[in-house]
């Protein structure tokens, strides 16, 4: 894969470390998570106040943990994006990605409620996303408490994020739930066959790749694997995308997430769902959310953002 990787890329990638995915090996993994964060973890600063609470769940589940992102002064009417963090649903903090929720907030003037999901394999399906539905009921409920107007709530995430992006948006609809007015499902995590052509390409292993998602999606489904599963659980299954709302997704050359999310923005637009799609040459999965900042990762991100910022204030 060396040869094929973006320019900007080669130098971060040549470094990368090789990781395995193993149930014994997770909690570790999970603690060099947190361990990487609380250098960059940033406190409420002059423009973006940060805070914790727990939300209702379900009748049959928890309190859901959010952590909350908003200006610090207040003069208008806001939009609302409940953002819903990656990690192949099995690690993961909404923390990793303090710094674009604080720029969302800024840039799209938005109050961001991000979702401490439950993990699996401790809790697969249908954990995960009834949390992040829990989330999105809450917000919408709660959205004048937090100064946001209801009808201005964007659900967006990234991986497996993403694949719960596209997961709640189809639950919204299909229960007849909060409206949303726009979807951004980064890079998604969507289809358990492992069946396109890009899930069988990418093997490289300093990167997520074939058997590294293999492992998230038999902890995600639990004894349900390879069998025919909910498309609340994997939207790549989903045979009706119409009602959908308005759509951004992206997606590296050499994610081996390339050919789902192509499919899925193809059966978009023939829904008739207003979507936009950037691919990137040479761009592995999550290339541009690395702490070392590259000119493709920058524009990347920017591209998203600008994206999230025009849909929310038309």
């Amino acid at each position: 894969m060396d040869s094929r990787v973006h320019p900007d890329l080669k130098a971060l990638f040549s470094v990368f470390p090789e990781t395995k995915f193993d149930k014994k090996d997770l909690a570790e993994i999970r603690k060099q998570i947190h361990q990487s964060l609380e250098a960059d973890i940033q406190p409420s600063d002059s423009l973006v106040s940060k805070y914790y609470r727990n939300i209702p769940g379900t009748e049959e589940s928890p309190d859901v943990p959010v952590v909350i992102y908003e200006p610090t002064t207040k003069n208008k009417i806001l939009s609302g994006v409940l953002w819903i963090h990656g990690g192949g649903y099995i690690m993961g903090v909404p923390e990793i990605n303090d710094a674009l929720c604080r720029r969302f907030v800024l840039e799209t003037d938005s109050v961001v409620v991000a979702v401490d999901y439950r993990l699996a394999p401790e809790h697969p399906y249908p954990a995960p996303v009834e949390d992040c539905y829990s989330a999105l009921e809450w917000f919408a409920e709660n959205a004048n408490e937090l100064g946001v107007d209801s009808n201005r709530i964007a659900v967006a995430g990234n991986s497996a994020g993403g694949g719960l992006t596209a997961a709640v948006s189809l639950l919204a609809r299909d229960r007849k739930g909060p409206k949303i007015a726009f979807q951004m499902p980064l890079y998604p995590m969507i289809d358990d066959r492992n069946i396109t052509p890009s899930s069988y390409e990418i093997t490289d292993s300093r990167v997520w790749n074939r058997e590294s998602n293999i492992f998230g999606w038999k902890a995600y489904l639990g004894e349900n694997y390879d069998k025919e599963v909910s498309q609340y659980a994997a939207p790549a299954r989903a045979t009706d995308l119409s009602g959908l709302p308005p759509t951004y997704t992206c997606v590296g050359e050499l994610d081996p997430f390339r050919d789902e999310t192509m499919d899925y923005v193809a059966r978009l637009l023939r829904a008739g769902v207003p979507t936009e799609f950037h691919i990137y040459p040479g761009c592995y999965h999550g290339f541009e959310t690395s702490v070392v900042k590259t000119n493709i990762g920058q524009r990347a991100e920017t591209q998203y953002v600008e994206a999230l910022k025009n849909a929310l204030n038309k």
